[in-house]
């Protein structure tokens, strides 16, 4: 067993609290920018100051008074990413009271598991659509009240509703919140059974959020310092980067619909990007495809060949060499130039989380000009626990532990955590509790390792590991990973136990299909008929092929079967954290894993 420690850059304080973060930067910068709000108009960003939005939130905060929340009471927001969504969340705790974030894409039945098992007391939708949702599931739901609609004014309504309750009893409520108290239950998206509820403290965000600012001050801690938050505000990854801007000082923005997150980002122009690793594949791969063909493709792939080149180069002591330095100016003036253009032109830093990254996106970004920091965390962490830092990234690694944390490998390879971050347990459930924290310590269900240097390396998920018929064991995220990397692969679920070789399934991705089809001289189809056309499964051999370089001969895919239909939230297959739901996959298809195996004379 090898356990490491990163020292906090902060001494624990028992009166922490977020409503406490938030006084504290309006008496550092009253009128200092703390959020741009899109107008929705030509992509015109509408600054607001520190102290107009606590005042916003302390008017939100006495509506939810007047509807009679109390403190500790649970008031869920389920909603797209947009700012009314940061005012509630700040208001809900203002009041004292509880958040329980929903996926705006959650079903009746997952709003109606989540808002009973919370006891939720009032919920705040986005749309009517929404609120039909939660009307729907109200029958089991006897505690719920009112239900805010903001996109029916419901904010406005809300601010109202509570004009008449005194200043002074938001203040008590705030002042009375401590590190121990409750902050919010989130619900895990659930890739097996149904979610679990995470219960986090005040403390836990603003231990973490401290460390952030200090630790990873380059990045969110500048006086230039803006982020555009896109990805869902019931994530944690998301929720910590809203909470860690309040002490950073850096400017928030938020965009609901990732259709014009490039049009959004050109004129936000953030300085650190958060994202999970399929934006930056898709990044990728929509400007492959959009490179066409002949020259101009030839041209593309030739410069990111030389940013991943210079980027290996870098981690060499003797680093890039004249030649190399020549061909990334010429690089750079043709392509990368053009594709951090694309991400608003300031951008130097990107966060990725939630899944390996993979090391050839990681060399490519970094040869362009965007440093990512591949980082890694849980809800049960309240994000990130180990991160890579500005001025030592180990590409290929999450990075060492984040400030505060103890982070140790056990003897089975399971990774297991403690420190100020770590949450309490699961909201009535004890018996997972008692199952995940032993004396302190999260066990997190990842494998992995450290590198000399003190670097977690990802390699896998305990109850994932694939044991062949002859007893290999097989981690199927490095298979998975270098297969989704191609351009028309939207995901792989990588299958093998107990069988004589490994096999996979794959969908397509039927966003960047066309652009592939035609600049190889194919007619326009469906992924369906795609699924099987002699070229499309010959270009994925050849991709397979190149994933298995990774790997040994007896872990290596020998087959796959491309499926005739995407995985989606919709059908059930992926979380709305956009994890694959592997058991189910494995279960539904069964049959096209089955044929995998039956003559295997050729591949055994």
């Amino acid at each position: 067993m090898r356990e490491i420690t990163s020292p906090s850059l902060v001494d624990a304080d028992p009166a922490w609290s977020i409503p406490g973060l938030l006084a504290k930067r309006v008496a550092r910068s009253p009128h200092a920018t703390v959020i741009e709000r899109s107008s929705g108009l030509g992509g015109t960003w509408t600054p607001v100051t520190a102290a107009a939005f606590a005042a916003e939130v302390a008017a939100v905060a006495k509506g939810l008074v007047a509807y009679g929340i109390a403190p500790g009471d649970h008031v869920s927001i389920m909603s797209h990413t947009r700012y009314e969504w940061t005012v509630a969340d700040f208001a809900i705790w203002a009041a004292g009271a509880i958040s329980v974030p929903v996926y705006e894409t959650s079903s009746s039945e997952q709003v109606r598991w989540i808002l009973s098992d919370s006891d939720v007391r009032l919920a705040i939708v986005e749309t009517a659509a929404h609120a039909a949702v939660v009307e729907n599931a109200r029958g089991d739901l006897p505690h719920v009240g009112e239900v805010v609609v903001i996109d029916e004014g419901g904010v406005a309504a809300l601010v109202a509703h509570g004009a008449d309750v005194p200043d002074a009893e938001i203040e008590r409520r705030s002042g009375q919140l401590g590190a121990d108290d409750v902050a919010t239950i989130i619900y895990t998206s659930g890739t097996t059974g149904r979610p679990k509820g995470v219960v986090l403290t005040h403390g836990n965000f603003v231990a973490l959020t401290l460390n952030g600012t200090l630790g990873l001050g380059e990045v969110c801690a500048q006086p230039d310092s803006r982020t555009l938050l896109f990805m869902p505000l019931a994530h944690v990854f998301a929720r910590y980067i809203e909470v860690l801007c309040i002490p950073s000082g850096a400017v928030l923005g938020h965009t609901p619909d990732t259709r014009n997150l490039l049009a959004d980002l050109e004129t936000f122009k953030p300085t650190f990007i958060l994202a999970v690793p399929r934006v930056f594949e898709k990044v990728y791969n929509s400007a492959e495809q959009k490179a066409g063909a002949g020259a101009t493709l030839r041209i593309f792939r030739w410069s990111a060949k030389v940013a991943i080149i210079y980027s290996r180069a870098l981690e060499t002591a003797s680093g890039p060499g004249v030649v190399l330095k020549a061909q990334h100016v010429v690089a750079d003036a043709l392509v990368h130039r053009k594709l951090r253009a694309a991400l608003g032109g300031k951008a130097k830093f990107a966060i990725s989380g939630g899944a390996p990254l993979g090391e050839r996106l990681g060399h490519f970004y970094r040869g362009i000009g965007l440093q990512v920091l591949e980082g890694y965390g849980l809800t049960e962490s309240t994000s990130a626990t180990a991160v890579n830092r500005p001025r030592s990234v180990k590409i290929g690694t999450v990075g060492p532990p984040f400030p505060g944390t103890s982070m140790r490998i056990e003897d089975d390879g399971e990774i297991s955590i403690a420190g100020p971050h770590v949450f309490r347990g699961y909201h009535n459930n004890p018996e997972a509790t008692a199952e995940s924290l032993v004396d302190g310590w999260f066990h997190t269900g990842d494998l992995g390792t450290f590198d000399d240097d003190g670097n977690l390396r990802i390699t896998g998920r305990l109850k994932e590991i694939i044991v062949t018929a002859g007893g290999k064991n097989v981690a199927p995220a490095v298979l998975e990973d270098r297969l989704r990397g191609h351009p028309i692969v939207s995901q792989v679920v990588v299958g093998g136990d107990a069988r004589p070789f490994i096999g996979a399934l794959v969908t397509l991705d039927a966003e960047l299909l066309p652009g592939w089809l035609s600049a190889h001289g194919l007619s326009p189809m469906e992924p369906a008929a795609a699924a099987t056309n002699p070229v499309v499964l010959a270009a994925l051999d050849r991709a397979v092929t190149r994933a298995n370089e990774a790997v040994s001969r007896a872990e290596s895919i020998r087959k796959i079967h491309v499926l005739r239909t995407d995985f989606s939230e919709a059908n059930g297959y992926l979380t709305p954290s956009l994890k694959v739901k592997r058991a189910r996959v494995l279960k539904d298809f069964a049959a096209q894993i089955d044929a995998l195996y039956v003559d295997t004379r050729e591949s055994a």
